[in-house]
């Protein structure tokens, strides 16, 4: 019997919760999805794996079982695919870094340049992601290292170093009766539409959302997006309005949005992550000094 490891991480993260909503945010995947997958499960190994009531996802005797045996055959498989990564780069002398948005700023070329001085010969892949995997292709193995911005969800299973930290702003369409302001208390801010990430990436989304700033004022959602041009577009159009990293004012200028300051909400982070089992991948710590090479209070 053939089973992909995503259902099985999958089954992983649903027993850890025991609450589907809180496994799908880890996931970054919808819960019509994920109860769909848990099903192809089910039905891969002939046997019950969940018990489904209000109070949540209890596991059965069979789920229980599988349970006890999955957590170290994804540890296999991760370790796996970590060392085949190790030796294809080293082959090629290719290192994957993922990336959102604007990466390090206008510190990421000083960053490739100090790597590439590190590793002479070697090339860096940079892989801009969606906003619907805040991990930029980190948790599933996609890139071997990432700069992101923080918090990530399940930011503990990483290891993460700080790089730099910059206030937030909010973006606006430039027809908006904020507009011609220098600077606005976000407390102004609360009852008007926002453009945000998908809903699965939950702890991320909440943060752009300034979620703990609200006073308990749920958010109005006036569109969702996951690439920046879709995001600044849906600005444009007056769709909702967004924060944004002070940085955004110098990379994603274009007419019809204005960046301005905003006041009463904690700055954002951007931090260099990577698998804690690549601690003695040599290429990935060579790209982590180099990020810390660039590392700004």
């Amino acid at each position: 019997m053939d089973v992909d490891t995503r259902l099985l991480r999958y089954f992983a993260v649903v027993a850890e919760e025991g609450n589907l909503t809180r496994a799908a945010e880890r996931l970054y995947v919808s819960q019509p999805a994920l109860t769909k997958q848990l099903k192809q499960l089910e039905t891969l190994l002939g046997a019950r794996l969940f018990t489904r009531s209000r109070a949540g996802m209890a596991l059965t005797e069979a789920g229980r079982a599988l349970a006890r045996r999955v957590p170290a055959l994804l540890d296999d498989w991760n370790r796996a695919v970590s060392e085949t990564n190790v030796a294809a780069a080293r082959e090629t002398r290719v290192l994957r870094v993922g990336f959102l948005a604007s990466a390090a700023n206008e510190a990421t070329t000083e960053i490739i340049a100090e790597f590439t001085a590190r590793r002479p010969g070697w090339r860096v892949d940079m892989r801009q992601s969606a906003w619907s995997d805040p991990t930029a292709g980190l948790a599933d193995g996609r890139v071997d290292v990432a700069i992101l911005r923080l918090p990530i969800p399940d930011q503990e299973k990483w290891r993460v170093e700080v790089l730099l930290t910059e206030p937030r702003c909010v973006v606006l369409p430039s027809t908006h009766r904020f507009a011609d302001r220098d600077e606005i208390p976000f407390h102004e801010l609360l009852d008007e539409p926002f453009v945000a990430a998908p809903q699965a990436t939950g702890p991320w989304r909440d943060y752009w959302l300034a979620v703990d700033e609200r006073g308990g004022v749920p958010p109005r959602i006036g569109a969702v997006t996951q690439h920046p041009d879709d995001w600044l577009n849906a600005i444009a159009n007056g769709y909702g309005i967004a924060l944004a990293p002070e940085s955004a004012a110098r990379f994603y200028q274009r007419p019809g949005i204005v960046f301005r300051s905003v006041a009463g909400i904690a700055a954002s982070q951007v931090g260099v992550a990577w698998n804690p089992i690549d601690d003695d991948n040599a290429p990935v710590q060579d790209f982590v000094r180099s990020c810390l090479r660039f590392e700004q209070s």
